[in-house]
């Protein structure tokens, strides 16, 4: 009985994924412009290309074809993990992207650390402490955080810690110093986003009767807030992580873009640029897939810290 959830969630991932795979298909299709013309012309001198030279790349990058031949192709190879090859390199697509990937998930992985510090840290110091003043001020910010563009703030984070201060390297993707200005950049954000959740989340629970149970038993103020109110408030913010992991990973292109770091975000740039349709495919899919992974993962955690969902799954619906 508990295989049917994990199966239901599994076929869901798959038609995400193939949803991912054909809207970015149809998509890059209607877009204007031509990634053949484009390699001719930073080649060749673009008017100079002969008619013969196109009809040769078209037929060598299979795009001669009619539409749903391409697309059935594509999808057929894509299954194999195999995205074609880079319209404007030469070089495997797949390659390509996975090749660029380490570097992205350090920068993410390290902004998601510290996106849960930031934000948790907030929300639970601005609901826990008895000043007003303080906690309207701690929770004033992740609005604003929301609020600030991330290239502003990178641009912000390199004129202060790097021109001023010199703490922290401006540009480049040496080392682990490299990694903190890119990471705060996204961190912000996305530490924002789990502050409000987390914050309304607490203040709800901090009104529910088991609270008051529990007070009239004599727990402590502490024990209250980080005991009981924090366990249950943290269930929608775990949740919420699981959206924007995924979400850290689109945001990589206008980070590494501003700090010239090497990664995902430029090969995704660049290949936007060129239209180059394989590399922008394969970089769409595996964003997808990372999103479905997570997510999953996150609902197959979410009944072994609240076994109320365990539970109301195995109610009959009669009940």
């Amino acid at each position: 009985m508990n295989g049917f959830p994990l199966l239901r969630r599994v076929l869901q991932a798959v038609v995400v994924l193939w949803a991912a795979f054909t809207l970015s298909f149809v998509i890059l299709y209607l877009l204007p412009g031509d990634a053949v013309l484009t390699k001719l012309g930073s080649a060749e001198g673009g008017p100079s290309a002969s008619p013969e030279q196109i009809a040769a790349l078209r037929a060598e990058y299979g795009l001669d074809d009619p539409v749903l031949v391409q697309y059935g192709k594509h999808l057929l190879a894509a299954l194999h993990g195999d995205f074609g090859t880079s319209v404007a390199t030469g070089d495997d697509a797949t390659h390509q992207v996975l090749t660029a990937l380490p570097p992205t998930l350090a920068v993410s992985g390290l902004a998601l650390v510290l996106a849960i510090v930031f934000g948790g840290g907030i929300a639970v110091l601005g609901t826990f402490t008895r000043t007003r003043w303080v906690s309207q001020l701690l929770l004033s910010l992740p609005p604003l955080g929301t609020s600030l563009p991330t290239f502003w703030v990178g641009l912000l984070l390199i004129q202060l810690f790097s021109f001023q201060l010199r703490l922290f390297p401006a540009l480049g993707s040496t080392g682990f110093a490299s990694l903190v200005l890119p990471a705060v950049t996204l961190a912000l954000p996305t530490g924002a986003i789990i502050a409000q959740v987390l914050a309304k989340s607490l203040r709800t629970q901090l009104t529910e009767p088991y609270i008051e149970v529990v007070r009239a038993k004599g727990a402590s103020r502490r024990r209250v807030h980080f005991g009981h109110a924090l366990r249950n408030a943290g269930l929608p913010a775990l949740t919420l992580v699981g959206v924007v992991a995924g979400n850290l990973l689109a945001g990589s292109v206008v980070t590494e873009t501003v700090f010239s770091r090497d990664g995902l975000g430029r090969v995704t740039a660049s290949a936007v640029t060129a239209q180059d349709v394989p590399v922008v495919q394969a970089v769409i899919v595996l964003a997808a897939f990372f999103f479905v992974v997570l997510n999953l993962v996150v609902d197959l955690v979410y009944p072994l810290l609240d076994p109320r969902v365990s539970a109301r799954k195995e109610v009959p619906a009669h009940v």
